[in-house]
């Protein structure tokens, strides 16, 4: 269920959000890597065969990006949108290869009022982007800066 404009207020540690999947595909793969981290194993196939990986994988930057996508649209809705301010303890535990469908795990593990802005707060988030065998390639915390329902 969707619930839109979320308030800090309406936020609680341990409350869950899910994702929508998206698909990996080979061409977008080779196609990020080119344009943003061009390395043999993101950009070329049978390059990549004689790599560390084994094969073609997604960039950690790739993967980062689809979780945007994804985190954007989630169910996860806060008023005033996803404001970003900061993200820790970034992890890619393992590669996401072509074909693989990604979705996330957002849980709310803490909230806090702005002591010098009450009409707004922070809401730190754990995100886990998940593969289609529920094994975790990338998980980070994010800080969000959030609307509080007080007007001042």
């Amino acid at each position: 269920m969707t619930i839109n404009n979320l308030f800090l207020e309406d936020l609680t540690i341990g409350q869950k959000f899910t994702s929508g999947i998206a698909s990996v595909q080979e061409y977008l793969i080779q196609e990020f890597g080119s344009q943003y981290d061009p390395q043999p194993f993101h950009t070329n196939k049978e390059l990549a065969k004689n790599t560390f990986f084994k094969g073609l994988v997604a960039s950690g930057w790739h993967t980062a990006a689809i979780t945007m996508r994804l985190l954007v649209q989630s169910n996860l809705k806060p008023a005033g949108g996803l404001i970003g301010a900061g993200i820790d303890e970034l992890r890619w535990p393992i590669s996401v290869y072509p074909g693989d469908e990604l979705h996330l795990d957002i849980e709310i593990i803490e909230t806090k009022r702005s002591a010098s802005k009450p009409n707004r707060g922070f809401a730190k988030i754990k995100v886990l982007t998940k593969n289609q065998n529920e094994s975790i390639v990338m998980s980070y915390v994010a800080t969000l800066v959030v609307e509080s329902k007080i007007k001042i």
